[in-house]
């Protein structure tokens, strides 16, 4: 993780049980390092914000798109809640949405 902040530059936004959530922008980009991750073992995630969880996981689930999770909670911040739900894309890349809720 200490590539992504202290390399990349990227700010941290929320270390949780072996996984953090950087700020890249316009997307978060999420690192698990936790080999009993719901997420499937280590690595980075592309990770989309969304301002409904629930809607947007609702639409790409009609649209095919198969989650390795519903949208659950990621982390409980000072002033809100982190929820998130992986998938994948056709070639196997780690994606999730990313909500905040108040």
């Amino acid at each position: 993780m200490g590539f992504y902040r202290d390399v990349l530059g990227l700010p941290l936004l929320v270390e949780s049980g072996g996984s953090a959530v950087f700020d890249g922008g316009p997307v978060r980009l999420l690192l698990l390092t936790s080999a009993g991750d719901a997420h499937d073992g280590s690595g980075a995630m592309v990770s989309f914000d969304v301002e409904e969880i629930e809607g947007a996981y609702e639409r790409l689930t009609a649209s095919g798109v198969a989650f390795e999770s519903g949208p659950h909670l990621l982390a409980r911040m000072a002033d809100h809640e982190l929820w998130t739900a992986a998938f994948r894309d056709p070639d196997g890349n780690r994606l999730a949405l990313l909500c905040r809720k108040p």
